[in-house]
């Protein structure tokens, strides 16, 4: 009587000389003197048990498995868009900027209008948005990004790129992220200008955004809005990082309500409203911040790394 263990034996077998020497089902069969039915049942034995593991590692390839867990595990993602992940920083931007871009053409139905935060993620994004990627979309800057050092290529040629490559027009929101006073928000925000862009923000069909650590490398540091003072009180604070230049606790909530009444742009209920809010995010320094904005509800479609999709899973 053949044992579990022959069985075993014979899977490895079977597995060795249809995956490794290229023989079909058929003539595994006849060299191991067992129907084709058989060698089918032992080679699927072989892919549930582990002892064959098939992986797909081209860049563009998607963790289907992992998306599908994701979906189960948070009551508000209708989507997730997962891609194998790399040890290059850059690289791994690249890879799921890409897969972001995809996700953006494949909407249906087209958004008429889409809003968008800005920093280094979305510029992947847009850098991998093909010329007529779409036809007539209106693109909404949803918070500030006046740079106070002037850097070139930030928020408002972000937003200006993704709408001329869809045939549509740039709706900029003319304000820095940060004001160093709040009654200089609050009037900023009651300009007539000002107001009519955030009302079309709040407006818009779809929202693509990301998110920044809330550490040295954060792009409101590098763009003059915040110093490392300031950084580390947030810190002490709580925050695991940023949302549309909103600091955030694990929770979240925002830790610095004097911080978020001097900052301009679409409050986040807005994005846990959203029909559709595709956040993009990379990296194991943004794990945390991860966690934050898929648990708290901000999102209802994820593009990230295998690594962080698993990260969100464990910590589920």
């Amino acid at each position: 009587m053949e044992t579990a263990v022959d069985e075993e034996l014979l899977s490895v077998r079977v597995a060795e000389l249809y995956y490794d020497a290229g023989k079909t089902q058929d003539e595994v069969g006849a060299l191991l003197g067992i129907s084709r039915w058989k060698v089918g049942r032992l080679l699927t034995q072989a892919r549930e048990s582990g002892i064959v593991r098939i992986e797909i590692i081209h860049p563009g390839a998607r963790r289907l498995g992992v998306e599908r867990a994701l979906v189960e595990r948070f009551a508000r993602l209708r989507e997730a868009v997962v891609v194998p992940a790399t040890d290059d920083a850059s690289a791994l931007t690249d890879r799921v900027g890409q897969a972001a871009a995809d996700h953006l053409r494949a909407l249906r139905p087209v958004p008429r209008t889409l809003g968008v935060s800005w920093g280094r993620t979305l510029n992947a994004v847009a850098e991998h948005l093909p010329q007529d990627w779409a036809h007539g979309v209106t693109v909404v800057q949803v918070n500030g990004g006046v740079s106070v050092n002037r850097r070139p290529g930030g928020a408002a040629h972000l937003a200006a790129t993704i709408a001329e490559r869809a045939g549509g027009e740039a709706v900029l929101l003319p304000s820095p992220a940060i004001l160093e006073q709040e009654e200089t928000a609050q009037a900023i925000q009651w300009d007539r200008t000002v107001a009519g862009v955030l009302a079309r923000a709040a407006a818009a069909d779809a929202y693509v955004f990301s998110a920044g650590v809330c550490d040295a490398s954060s792009a409101h540091v590098e763009n003059g809005y915040l110093d490392l003072a300031e950084i580390r009180r947030l810190q002490q604070r709580g925050a695991v990082g940023d949302v549309l230049g909103r600091y955030l606790d694990p929770d979240g909530n925002i830790v610095d309500p004097a911080l978020d009444a001097r900052t301009v742009g679409m409050p986040l209920a807005r994005l846990r409203e959203a029909q559709v809010a595709v956040f993009v995010t990379a990296g194991a320094a943004k794990h945390d911040l991860a966690r934050t904005v898929v648990g708290s509800g901000l999102c209802t479609v994820v593009v990230t790394d295998e690594n962080t999709a698993r990260s969100l899973l464990e910590d589920a």
